[in-house]
């Protein structure tokens, strides 16, 4: 049995990948296949507000925000939210917890001034730096709630007076939080809320149209508001499994159930770490991830023959990143408690043979 660890993408639910096997084949008896249907026609119309309307319910937003299901992928949004947000004369603040919010630091000075309010770099990112100060006069606030490389995460929003932007790929929808607090939140699919091919981005709309610079159309957010997410074709499977996957987190007890079960899932893992004295896990205890848990061999003469060991016992995608090393054990929605027990069952079958 193969347990399913990967970082993104990552594992779904068993029943939303039935449903979009089957929908491939023929969508709800119409004879013909999801992929063949046309994103104008009332069936993909039905789909696509199944879906959004399920992520205000699950955000609890009201009509203040838009919901949008767009091509591109997260990184995307990193030069789509400057170039809509932030003019040419202006000044955005950015927090640099973790290789994503140093990439979205560095596409935003290509539109405007941008000041790096926290920096985690000199501590390898093992921490988020909270203690910061806004310039008062910035256009907004960027962050990344979850950090799924480093292995951090925000588990209280900064609190200020400008629009928050959040990127929420890998831990939207994975607990109860402040979504209002946020004037933009984007996602990737690929984590716990659909397969990749299609980001999410939540937005008020009143932080639209106040910048002086001509927007190409495609990347102007207003423009997609008025489209209805179809300005042009849209990845119509990949929003799909989205829809699928929000009904499945609702049917399931929305947020509060996430929540309760990736606290469980990661008090799990992280007991486990500290209870056996040849793994080590640096990342501040206040700051760990309950998505991602990063952690590593104090002997690294040992992490091959345990990554070895765990390929062998079908724990799938626990090397850590490339440029991080160690482990990652990553913890999505869609993942069962009892493949993280089955984890630290390795692990204390490990440490008794190495320690």
């Amino acid at each position: 049995m193969l347990h399913n660890f990967n970082s993104g993408p990552s594992i779904l639910p068993q029943s939303v990948l039935q449903q979009a096997a089957e929908a491939v084949i023929n969508y709800n008896n119409a004879g013909l296949s999801l992929l063949e249907l046309g994103h104008r026609t009332n069936a993909f119309q039905e789909i696509l507000q199944e879906a959004k309307d399920a992520v205000k319910q699950l955000m609890q937003l009201n009509e203040e925000y838009e919901v949008l299901f767009l091509h591109g992928g997260a990184t995307t949004q990193f030069m789509q939210i400057p170039m809509n947000l932030l003019d040419n004369t202006a000044t955005a603040a950015y927090c640099d917890n973790g290789i994503w919010g140093n990439k979205a630091y560095k596409e935003a000075r290509n539109f405007g001034n941008v000041v790096l309010v926290s920096d985690g770099n000199a501590e390898k990112y093992q921490s988020i730096n909270k203690n910061f100060t806004v310039p008062a006069d910035a256009a907004y606030l960027h962050i990344t709630s979850n950090n799924t490389v480093e292995g951090t995460q925000w588990h209280s929003y900064p609190s200020t007076n400008i629009p928050l932007i959040a990127d929420m790929s890998s831990d939207i929808f994975s607990r109860p939080t402040e979504f209002n607090k946020c004037s933009l939140i984007y996602a990737g699919a690929q984590k716990n809320m659909g397969a990749a091919g299609v980001n999410l981005v939540v937005l008020k709309k009143n932080i639209l149209g106040k910048i002086s610079r001509p927007i190409p159309t495609i990347m102007n957010y207003q423009k997609h508001i008025e489209a209805g997410s179809l300005m042009n074709t849209p990845p119509v499977f990949a929003v799909y499994v989205s829809m699928l996957t929000l009904r499945w987190i609702l049917q399931e007890g929305g947020l509060i159930e996430m929540g309760k079960r990736n606290k469980a899932k990661s008090t799990l893992l992280y007991n486990t770490i500290e209870s056996l004295p040849i793994f080590t896990a640096p990342v501040a205890n206040e700051d760990r991830s309950e998505m991602n848990a990063v952690f590593f061999l104090k002997d690294a003469a040992l992490e091959e023959p345990f990554l070895a060991l765990c390929k062998q016992e079908g724990m799938v995608g626990v090397k850590g990143y490339r440029t991080v090393g160690g482990v990652r054990v990553s913890m999505y929605n869609a993942l069962p408690i009892e493949s993280v027990q089955v984890f630290c069952d390795l692990m204390q079958f490990f440490a008794q043979k190495n320690g």
